[in-house]
């Protein structure tokens, strides 16, 4: 379906060039229409697949009408990543016209963002913490919201944030259209829908599978060989983009050290950091500065950057749907992408998991002339690694290595063209 036949305001049309969209995704196809007719919704749709602009271009086709400069739309999301993300898509969709957005979330100085409620921002992109301070202090007006989009609501869910996200429900005006996006259901989240939304219908994308654009690859490593063999992975990949998902962020910035010391160009992603930090590294590895992000789930959430190669899951995720998340980092748009997992005998229950879902044995490869049967290093009397030996901080205790007969006799794909 092209973008002319939902017949959206000419102004529109501007922004939708600039963005390069010609067809419509599924996504776009089922939900565009139903949010232009005012229709409540939930959505369940793979990452990658144009989701935001499927709710983002409904309220700016809404709010070219009716009153402008006090707050009209609400998009509630997880983490300032998304946050920041769904403010870049809304000022490109927005280049024809003169709608203002504005992004408010915490770890940030709150004064830019006052002032940008002052200045009339139309649209708000928010996390719950900050928003909810600001509505208390008597900055963000609810009154006049007309549309409400909870975004990732399962994993508000995860986060803790389910009750801030309805005491924001409690704070908009009751009629209103609202908009959900979740990848899954949790009983929760269930409720909070049949709280929220009033004969919302219902758009399901196939959540259940990754991406067919992803190949995907297990890699069977003993514990205490993960680094080594992560940074041989590396050398033998095409890493002008990959994206390594840690389980900690202490391990995210260990990792990440690792790396560098192995000579690549490289920045990481999670909890301890800041802000600013956040920032440049994300658009250090968008604009291709660093080859590799080390990221954890939580910072990565949301995180979009098309020119992604491979996904290597350093950790296994704890839960499919996690999973399915983290590779959806790759093989967007339909480009092809590669997704690697180092796994040790503690994951062979997510890997059954994964495996009933996809309907196939995931291939397990092995790296030629890696040497396998290295031992682990000795513990020092306190209980800690021999010196200079690299430390896991993995949640469980490892159980002992395996020999390289159980690893398979794959090898490690040819580098990427």
């Amino acid at each position: 379906m092209n973008f002319n036949q939902f017949q959206l305001d000419p102004r529109l049309m501007v922004g939708i060039k600039k963005a390069g969209y010609d067809v419509a995704t599924p996504i776009q196809e089922a939900a565009i229409p139903a949010a232009l007719r005012g229709r409540d919704l939930i959505g369940t749709a793979q990452t990658g697949t144009g989701k935001t602009a499927a709710f983002v271009l409904p309220i700016l086709n809404k709010l070219l009408s009716g009153q402008r400069n006090v707050a009209r739309a609400l998009i509630v999301t997880p983490t300032r990543e998304l946050a920041e993300q769904i403010h870049d898509v809304i000022k490109v969709l927005s280049a024809g016209t003169k709608l203002m957005s504005t992004t408010i979330y915490g770890g940030v100085g709150a004064n830019p963002q006052i002032q940008a409620l002052r200045n009339g921002a139309e649209i708000l992109v928010a996390c719950p913490g900050r928003l909810l301070d600001l509505i208390q202090q008597g900055y963000a007006k609810m009154a006049n919201i007309e549309v409400l989009v909870l975004d990732e609501a399962d994993r508000m869910f995860d986060m803790g944030f389910l009750p801030d996200v309805r005491r924001i429900v409690k704070a908009v005006p009751e009629k209103r259209q609202t908009m959900m996006f979740s990848a899954t259901f949790p009983a929760d989240v269930e409720l909070l829908a049949q709280q929220a939304l009033k004969q919302p219908q219902k758009i399901a994308m196939g959540i259940v599978k990754p991406a067919h654009t992803v190949t995907h690859a297990l890699y069977p490593v003993p514990p205490h060989l993960k680094s080594a063999l992560l940074i041989e992975l590396l050398k033998r990949t095409d890493t002008n983009s990959v994206l390594v998902f840690t389980r900690t962020k202490y391990r995210a910035q260990k990792v990440s050290q690792q790396i560098l010391r192995a000579g690549f160009q490289v920045t990481s992603l999670h909890g301890d950091r800041s802000q600013g930090q956040r920032q440049s590294a994300l658009k250090g590895f968008k604009d291709g500065r660093h080859q590799i992000m080390v990221a954890t789930d939580i910072a990565a959430r949301g995180l979009d950057v098309e020119s992604i190669s491979h996904v290597i899951n350093y950790d296994m995720p704890d839960t499919a749907d996690a999973y399915i998340h983290r590779i959806g980092r790759t093989g967007r748009a339909q480009r092809t992408g590669d997704a690697y997992t180092l796994v040790t005998h503690e994951d062979n229950d997510m890997i059954r998991i994964l495996e009933r879902i996809m309907g196939s044995p995931l291939e397990r490869k092995t790296i030629e002339n890696f040497d396998y049967t290295l031992p682990a290093p000795p513990k020092s009397a306190s209980g800690g690694h021999g010196r200079g030996a690299p430390r896991e901080d993995s949640r469980r205790p490892p159980k002992p290595a395996h020999t390289p007969k159980s690893y398979g006799r794959n090898r490690l794909a040819p580098k990427r063209k």
